[in-house]
Order: C-alpha cells, then sequence, then structure tokens
C-alpha cells in the first residue's frame, strides 16, 4: 500500500527527521545484517515480479513473504493471485516463502486453505475480508491455523475489513496458541488512545494507552506488521511515542513493506522509509535487529534460515 499524500511541510519535516538515520546507515542491508519482510505481493499495482525482485534488492530485503488474495473482494484475485505467489516462491526459495489466503466466509475458505498449507503456506493472509474481526468465519481461520500451527496476518480498517478491532481480544483469548499479526489503518490508529476511526492517517502527537498498544501488551500471542503507510505514518507522528513503543513491544513488532512502487527507496517506498524509522526509534542494536529478522524468523518458523 503506498505512502498517502503528504503536504510539502509534512513530507519536509519526515525528511528532516530522518536524516541522520540515512546518513547513518543506508536502507540496504548485507548477509550479515539480513531484513525479513513479512508483507508483500506480486504482481501489484502494475509492478511484476521481475520488478519486485529488484524492489526488495534495493531495499536490501533477503527474505519476503507474500501474501496471496482470496478468490474475491478485498485484495482482487486478478491482481494477486494466490498461483503466482506460490511460483514465485517457488521459483526462489531461498528468497520467498508464501501464505495461504481466501475469503474467510466464503463456504469452501478452510479447504481451498488447506490445501495451500499442505502444499507448503507457512502462514495465513493476508486477510483482507468484509466480516467482522470475531466472526465465526474468523474463528474458523483461526482454528485451521492452529491446526497447521501457523500464524495469521490480518488487516484491520473499520467500515472495509475485520470490523470492530476492540473485540478481537475475544479471538485472542479463545486461541492463545494461534500467533495473530495486525497491520492497517485501523489498527496502527488506535496507537493513540484518542484514535478517531474515521480518520485512516492520523497526525499529530500519540495519546499514551491505545488499544493496539493494550493489545500488544497483554496478550503474547498478539504481534505487528509494521508496513505500509499506516505503520510508517503511526511513528513519524510523535518520535517521542515511538521510542517508547519500540522498546516496549520490540519482541512483538515485525518489519514489512507493503509498498508497490517498483524502486524500492526514496520517499515513494514506504517501505525503505519503514526500515529507517526502525534504525531510527529501537533502542539499541539488539532490538534493531528483532524487529527487521529475529521475530519474524521465530514468529514464522523460518528455521531454515540463519540465526
Amino acid at each position: 500500500m503506498p505512502i498517502p499524500p503528504l503536504s510539502r511541510r509534512d513530507f519536509l519535516a519526515m525528511s528532516a527527521s530522518l536524516l541522520g538515520a540515512a546518513v547513518a546507515a543506508k536502507a540496504g542491508t548485507s548477509d550479515s545484517e539480513p531484513i525479513i519482510d513479512i508483507h508483500q505481493h506480486v504482481p501489484y499495482s502494475g509492478r511484476t515480479a521481475k520488478q519486485l525482485l529488484a524492489h526488495q534488492k534495493a531495499m536490501g530485503i533477503t527474505f519476503t513473504i507474500l501474501l496471496p488474495a482470496g478468490s474475491r473482494f478485498g485484495l482482487a484475485a486478478g491482481v494477486n493471485p494466490y498461483p503466482d505467489t506460490k511460483a514465485l516462491a517457488e521459483e526462489y526459495p531461498d528468497r520467498f516463502r508464501w501464505f495461504a489466503n481466501e475469503v474467510s466466509d466464503q463456504p469452501d475458505a478452510i479447504a481451498v486453505m488447506r490445501r495451500q498449507l499442505e502444499a507448503g503456506a507457512i502462514g495465513i493472509g493476508e486477510q483482507k475480508f468484509d466480516v467482522d474481526c470475531d466472526s465465526s468465519a474468523i474463528e474458523r481461520v483461526a482454528a485451521l491455523a492452529r491446526e497447521f500451527d501457523v500464524p495469521v496476518l490480518l488487516h484491520f480498517q473499520q467500515g472495509a475489513y475485520n470490523h470492530h478491532l476492540e473485540r478481537f481480544h475475544h479471538i485472542l483469548e479463545k486461541f492463545p496458541s494461534v500467533n495473530f499479526i495486525g497491520h492497517a489503518q485501523t489498527f496502527w490508529g488506535n496507537i493513540s488512545k484518542d484514535y478517531d476511526e474515521s480518520v485512516l492517517y492520523p497526525k499529530g502527537p500519540v495519546k499514551p494507552g491505545g488499544l493496539t498498544d493494550r493489545l500488544l501488551a497483554n496478550y503474547p500471542n498478539m504481534f505487528a506488521d509494521l508496513s505500509a503507510g499506516s505503520g510508517y505514518q503511526a511513528f513519524v507522528r510523535d518520535e517521542d511515542h515511538a521510542r517508547a513503543f519500540f522498546a516496549r513491544h520490540q519482541d512483538k513488532l515485525l518489519y514489512g513493506s507493503d509498498c508497490s512502487d517498483p524502486v524500492g527507496r526514496g520517499p515513494a517506498c514506504s517501505g525503505s522509509l519503514q526500515i529507517l524509522s526502525v534504525k531510527r526509534f529501537s533502542p539499541d542494536k539488539k532490538a534493531e535487529r528483532k524487529i527487521l529478522y529475529g521475530n519474524a524468523r521465530r514468529v514464522l518458523k523460518l528455521t531454515n534460515l540463519p540465526a
């Protein structure tokens, strides 16, 4: 998902705040400091598989999780089909793995995802469909994830996908052995206690004690995907809060990009900007490495990758 439009003032302020990090370390990395990106799509906004390969290399990503669409709604199947994600991952097994996905309230959803998991998918998502987040459909998805011991990544966007984040604790409590990864506008807007869910990209200081903060603190099986403009702006809007948040939840945050640009760098690429923000806001190098690599390796059980 691209970064929402910025004013000139906002862009200059963000650029200045990240300049020190950009000088200290490029967004790219090396094999000695690998990065796992848990959130990408192919094809995406016209970007081809070949362009995705170059994009990930430009960002310094060493391993990527590809998230397919369901057969209807949400992520359009014609733009981001499951066969394309599986095919690319199988062509480059040292660089990609993939998740299973299907529209959660579709009658054959569980059967479809079961076949995909049996074929080698290592998670479920991104679940981006018009259901309540504590619905019976999500319960069935969670039960399947429990059966295969894989995580579920959900796009929370009130009024569109996985409604009523305030009720998601019911799922977390009912399925304590399943790891859930939250993402998108409503999830990251709720980093602030006074969040108005009609505003997709809030700005200004964060009021501590938001719902997202509480879910991460209170539930061992709740994790967060930093990707897209929603994740990026959640931190640059209030740098002091971001530093405390990164320190507090350093074992719960997973780097993802979810950016559709073809270049993989600069202000057009929220993924590269988010790498710089992780470097800037992490309390120390150990926390930075967890967020950019270690947490994803652990939660996704990527035992084939170096520790």
